[in-house]
């Protein structure tokens, strides 16, 4: 039930927001959870919003998914996929590098950045700063985006992209994360 725009970038068709689905694609609830201690131990799909604040939230930065919701294969719409590690590096390569990419993605001015460098949003992609939510607590949220992959590192860490201010980089992050998802069309 949510609209999506999208923006094509070198052969590459992005979505332009952050998902914000409570089920998966074959109408599957996905669990709400809010509790600190039933996240950092969820061992199936869940999600919340960051604060746990749907209100202030939910529009403009999406919905926070932990890794279980990813790998079940099941979170984009029909015609999407959760973006690979892979797709995301040629995105950054398509726009010059990680400090070139960090600029062209990023929402420009300041509306829900707090520090930011050079933000252009050339690209139409409006990365947002929408934080993570780290096991049981929330940060970086006006200062950094963190994104899933749909790429596993090993059984205790999946490849996650980042935004933030200064430039764009990868890293390994645990699965217990929660973080925003951008889907690519197949």
């Amino acid at each position: 039930g949510n609209c999506y725009h999208a923006v094509t970038l070198g052969n590459q068709t992005w979505m332009v927001e952050n998902l914000k689905a409570t089920s998966l694609n074959d109408g599957t609830p996905i669990q709400l959870v809010e509790d600190e201690y039933e996240w950092e131990y969820a061992n199936t799909p869940a999600y919340c919003w960051y604060d746990n604040d749907s209100a202030a939230n939910h529009n403009d930065y999406g919905v926070l998914y932990n890794w279980n919701t990813i790998k079940t294969g099941k979170l984009a719409p029909a015609g999407w996929h959760v973006a690979t590690n892979e797709e995301w590096d040629t995105l950054v390569a398509f726009l010059g590098g990680s400090y070139e990419a960090a600029s062209k993605l990023k929402e420009a001015g300041n509306v829900h950045w707090i520090d930011h460098y050079n933000a252009t949003n050339e690209t139409g992609f409006t990365a947002l700063p929408g934080g993570v939510r780290s096991y049981t607590y929330f940060q970086d949220k006006g200062y950094t985006g963190f994104w899933w992959t749909s790429t596993q590192n090993d059984n205790t860490s999946a490849k996650a992209r980042i935004i933030s201010y200064y430039y764009a980089e990868f890293s390994n992050l645990n699965k217990n994360n929660g973080m925003s998802v951008r889907c690519v069309l197949d």
